[in-house]
């Protein structure tokens, strides 16, 4: 009976060092750090024109795919409908008047901490193709934060005048071909990349090959038509990106951030395009969250912005999160559920471009147009040049039609509170040189909309 009993011992005791180890292993499986992270963000995207927000028509599966894999953002915000000062942020993790590029044309001021240098500096390899003049290194001084900065502009989308960008097909090509090299080193350190499509930017291109599959049968396709077709195009080039990349990095080795550099308002309130106004359609993003069997399948309905997008990355790294860093770190929520509490967030719009020492001494702050904040369902906005404001409820008033603060009304303390700050950074910002723009960058800048 001695015997078996010890036997019996040590047949349990075999079992638990295998289940301990066993366990051992599934827990450093899971703590596996990424061999990838990839950015891929789409220009002037709503995100209710994306079928996986509820759009009924198909607009989206490649990206509908992301969503239904991981995290997805009912309510995310860009920081300011404009395409350099927004993705400046999103690479930085501060706001338009703290890293100084708050108008397509203005760069950004140099020698700033950024999501690309912390990852360098951990032996990440760093990459972004961009596909809009205005993120061209030469006016934003983003390509300081990459060990590759590659611009794509070979296409001439504006009715064949001029060729301020590129295609998704062309996008997609360089992006493809930087990753493809980077792949076939002997020993290739982890990468961030970051892809931009400049779709569905204006002028809105009708993409034929996707007008039967949307249910769009007129011969002169309205430009709300149009515009969802450039949404499906830009969709099969993003499929095409994800599908070369995972032929080499499985979907648990990547983590995969999908978002907008800012909306677009499709003739509501009398207004196309973006950038002048914060209104939802130019302010609200679509963004998503994938790292397959560690980010969990949700959506998320708490207030999000692109300045979340550095800080979540380096928290599901693991890393320390910089204190000039804004945003909110969502990596508990997302991995484990924590909760996390209701914030306020502050929001700006400006002219949409600067054509260097020629325009006002006071760019940046005489550029500012609107401030606004978001706390929960309420929505307020000063208009600066005029001093008028709004309220909105977006819970009953998701179109922001009807403006609740009475004849004269005072901005609230929280509105002030948002000016103030934001008027202080640009007024600081002020005494900053500005480049001289050359002729061709000012007639790109003006076919793109951003010069009046």
């Amino acid at each position: 009976m001695a015997v078996a009993g010890r036997q019996e011992d040590r047949t349990h005791q075999r079992s638990l060092v295998v289940f301990v180890i066993a366990l051992a292993a599934a827990l450093t499986a899971a703590a596996e750090p990424p061999k990838a992270i990839v950015i891929v963000t789409i220009d002037a995207l709503r995100a209710d024109r994306l079928s996986g927000y509820g759009y009924p028509r198909p607009t989206s599966p490649a990206v509908d795919e992301i969503f239904a894999a991981g995290a997805r953002f009912e309510s995310a915000r860009t920081v300011e409908p404009l395409t350099a000062p927004a993705l400046c942020s999103m690479i930085t993790g501060v706001e338009p008047h703290k890293h100084a590029a708050t108008r397509n044309g203005l760069r950004m001021r140099s020698g700033m901490d950024s999501l690309p240098k912390i990852l360098s500096g951990r032996g990440w390899t760093t990459a972004a193709v961009v596909s809009n003049w205005t993120l061209k290194d030469e006016l934003s001084t983003l390509g300081e934060h990459f060990d590759h900065y590659g611009e794509v502009y070979t296409r001439r989308r504006w009715f064949g005048l001029l060729n301020p960008e590129a295609t998704g097909e062309d996008v997609t090509d360089e992006a493809l071909e930087w990753f493809e090299k980077h792949a076939a080193g002997s020993s290739p350190d982890p990468f961030f990349l970051w892809v931009h499509y400049v779709e569905p930017h204006a002028p809105y291109r009708f993409h034929r090959e996707f007008a039967d599959a949307l249910g769009i049968t007129d011969r002169d396709p309205s430009r709300s038509d149009r515009y969802d077709t450039e949404v499906a195009a830009v969709d099969r080039a993003v499929d095409r990106l994800l599908k070369g990349i995972e032929a080499r990095v499985s979907a648990d080795e990547m983590i995969l951030i999908f978002t907008a550099d800012h909306g677009e308002s499709l003739g509501e309130h009398d207004y196309w395009g973006h950038g002048r106004y914060l209104y939802e359609p130019s302010l609200r993003i679509p963004m998503g969250i994938r790292w397959k069997g560690t980010v969990e399948q949700l959506v998320i309905e708490e207030q999000a912005t692109i300045l979340d997008i550095a800080p979540t990355i380096l928290g599901l790294l693991g890393e320390e999160i910089p204190e000039p860093f804004v945003g909110m770190s969502w990596a508990g929520a997302i991995t484990g559920g924590e909760a996390l509490p209701e914030r306020l967030l502050c929001y700006q719009a400006h002219k949409g471009a600067v054509l260097g020492e020629h325009d006002d001494d006071r760019k940046r702050s005489k550029g500012l147009l609107s401030v606004g904040y978001v706390e929960g369902d309420s929505k307020e906005i000063l208009r600066v040049k005029n001093n008028t404001h709004s309220l909105f409820d977006l819970a009953v008033d998701p179109g922001e039609l009807t403006n609740l603060v009475e004849a004269n009304g005072p901005p609230s303390n929280r509105l002030l509170e948002c000016l103030g700050s934001i008027s202080e950074g640009l007024g600081a910002l002020d005494r900053l040189t500005s480049k001289k723009l050359d002729d061709e960058t000012i007639e790109q800048l003006r076919a793109l909309g951003y010069i009046e």
